[in-house]
């Protein structure tokens, strides 16, 4: 391990405890501490229909989380520290892929039989605002998104400043540094997808602003020093019509420019396997409409995401490690802030026009608490081919998911989710897949 090194996880949490803290605010950093176990056990099963390798995939994955409270005073400082543990159950060479986001890798191709990781924070609290720096930061932002869709969640190392000082007003700014990927043991540095060198600079300042108790308005601003600078602006406004429905309006805006070497070797990004106006470079607009009406338990989404001509969409990714095998480490897999962040598919190529469907239903009202099932259709057409001269591609997706969650009982929390995807594609060069996903989730809250 590199930056997660159980040796520098203990350093660190010395360090902030021994700070000289009192009895009392020693006393407070403590009653306000969490630790928490996190298990979740995962089956991954890709049927690939072009002609290419399955994958098969079973694991178990521990996951302990130490949220300490703040110190008292007018500066509060803590310290949050976090170990995960990962088991292979079954799967093993020949359906472990070279290029995977699920388990770790040995050199002989097969996935790793164990494999460990830790990593270390410390906050301070000041007034309304607080600050986390170090690794195993999980952000959930329209321009950094922490990707939890595999047995291990991805995280980040950097600092993160998130400010409530005004009413109904959220800013945050940071500065990222490394990631370590969904099925990966090391942190490595940022990229984008297609290219060979990477940055340890993302930098990012925004805010939500809860204009009325309805409507959230959303700037963020996002540079990859040497990749792409983003602007973002978001709309979310909640109408309600009856008791028991409403109807939710979520606009969604990217505007994604190069900089710096972007372009140069090393640095070029491949616009997501699609076309682009200038090879290499990233230049893009995408807009993103949702419209949810909700009645009861039942609930239809329907949407539209639109990609400029000019390029793909762009979104933060990582930097290539290769083992002696040839076999990447895991290190891909990030989310993104777009409703064709599907299963399977990603809808994210120069032209792409998405169309969007969904249907989900809440089985409470009839008996079943925590039962929930939902089943998405997504159809991308106006795929420019890579070459600029060839057809429009296209694509498309079937999403099934439901959802379990045990209300009460011992075993009160435990979760069950089984996934389906189906995707085909028309020239676009990835796979036709079946994909089936069963997962089995519990969190055991020590105090």
């Amino acid at each position: 391990m590199q930056s997660t090194s159980l040796s520098a996880t203990f350093a660190l949490a010395g360090f902030t405890v021994g700070l000289g803290l009192t009895t009392s605010a020693r006393a407070d950093f403590m009653e306000d501490s969490k630790l928490s176990l996190a298990l979740r056990n995962y089956y991954y099963n890709v049927d690939n229909r072009s002609g290419g390798a399955d994958q098969k995939e079973w694991a178990q994955s521990f996951k302990l989380d130490y949220i300490s409270g703040f110190t008292e005073g007018t500066v509060g400082l803590g310290l949050d520290l976090r170990g995960l543990v990962g088991l292979h159950l079954d799967g093993g060479k020949g359906h472990h892929p070279a290029i995977n986001t699920f388990l770790p890798s040995e050199g002989d191709g097969s996935a790793q039989t164990t494999w460990s990781s830790a990593a270390a924070a410390v906050k301070a609290r000041f007034s309304k605002s607080e600050i986390h720096y170090g690794n195993g930061l999980t952000p959930n932002l329209p321009i950094l998104i922490a990707s939890d869709s595999r047995l291990q969640s991805q995280s980040f190392g950097g600092g993160i400043l998130t400010s409530k000082e005004i009413e109904n007003l959220t800013l945050t700014t940071g500065q990222i540094e490394r990631a370590k990927g969904r099925a990966s043991t090391n942190s490595t540095g940022l990229s984008v997808s297609g290219a060979t060198k990477d940055s340890n600079k993302f930098r990012f300042a925004g805010g939500d602003w809860r204009a009325t108790k309805d409507l959230t308005l959303q700037y963020y601003y996002a540079n990859l020093e040497n990749f792409y600078s983003q602007n973002f602006l978001g709309l979310v406004h909640i109408l309600p019509i009856t008791n028991d429905s409403s109807f939710k309006t979520d606009l969604r805006y990217f505007k994604s420019t190069s900089d710096g070497r972007n372009g140069q070797p090393g640095y070029a990004f491949n616009n997501n396997g699609g076309y682009a106006k200038n090879p290499g470079k990233i230049d893009n607009t995408t807009w993103s409409t949702m419209f949810t009406y909700t009645l009861g338990s039942q609930s239809l989404m329907l949407g539209r995401v639109q990609v400029s001509d000019d390029g793909g969409f762009v979104y933060l990714s990582q930097a290539n490690v290769v083992n002696e095998s040839g076999q990447n480490e895991g290190e891909g897999g990030i989310s993104f802030y777009l409703f064709t962040d599907a299963m399977i598919g990603q809808f994210s190529r120069a032209g792409e026009n998405t169309n969007i469907g969904q249907y989900s239903f809440d089985f409470t009202n009839l008996g079943v608490s925590g039962l929930k099932a939902s089943i998405s259709y997504l159809n991308g057409q106006d795929i420019k081919a890579a070459d600029g001269h060839g057809p429009d591609q296209h694509e498309w997706e079937t999403d099934t998911r439901i959802d379990y969650v045990v209300q009460t009982g011992p075993m009160k929390g435990f979760g069950t989710t089984l996934r389906h995807g189906t995707y085909r594609s028309g020239g676009t060069g990835v796979a036709n897949q079946e994909q089936t996903r069963l997962i089995f989730n519990y969190t055991y809250a020590f105090f």
